[in-house]
């Protein structure tokens, strides 16, 4: 239920970004006598704009068919294996013997290896397994927030998504992308589960004064 959440109000704030934008580039296009220039470099960007979605539809596949292997392969469970005693020391307050462990670390495993569309259902069946041994169902328990937070980070070994728009776009080297989104990834995932364990102790510190 939380995950939905994030996901419709990362559309909704998404959308009226975009509004701005185009409604603030026609005003002042008027304004500056450069609406023809606005147009013409509006209709441009929409015509490239579906040039590349329809390029990225082969270059997925081809990267997504890569993933599934390395997850029938056995590969992603085998991540999953040793991201097990890390998980259970950032998830304390979920039992050992919870599914729930076994589905974050195939979750993160998911998410590394750029199979976002597998990570997905994982996440929110995490979520229902956090939410079943949560005391107070109306209340967000420290496992849950910890995980949205991870989950937010968007920690990536591999960003298939960005390398295949940057083929569509028509880059030289779109791989150079990969060391900078695993270094940016790393930090961004770091960050979250610090803020997420900082922000719990002090919250739990007010609820018990």
């Amino acid at each position: 239920m939380v995950t939905n959440f994030i996901f419709f109000l990362n559309i909704v704030v998404m959308n009226y970004i975009f509004f701005f934008l185009i409604l603030s580039s026609v005003i002042l296009g008027i304004f500056n006598g450069n609406i023809d220039k606005v147009m013409s470099e509006l209709f441009s960007a929409c015509e490239t704009s579906v040039k590349i979605a329809f390029s990225l539809i082969g270059i997925m596949a081809f990267w997504l068919g890569l993933m599934r292997i390395a997850e029938k392969s056995g590969l992603v469970n085998t991540i999953s294996g040793l991201l097990h005693p890390f998980t259970k020391i950032i998830f304390k307050d979920t039992k050992e013997d919870s599914p729930a462990l076994g589905d974050i670390c195939m979750s993160i495993s998911a998410n590394a290896l750029g199979l976002t569309n597998a990570a997905t259902p994982i996440g929110i069946k995490v979520m229902k397994e956090l939410q079943e041994s949560n005391p107070k169902k109306e209340i967000a328990t420290d496992s849950m927030c910890m995980f949205l937070a991870m989950n937010t980070a968007g920690f990536q070994i591999i960003p298939a998504t960005v390398i295949a728009i940057l083929v569509g776009a028509g880059a030289k080297n779109p791989t150079e992308i990969i060391l900078p989104t695993l270094i940016v990834t790393s930090i961004s995932f770091i960050v979250a589960i610090l803020s997420a364990y900082i922000l719990c102790k002090i919250w739990n510190k007010k609820e018990k004064a």
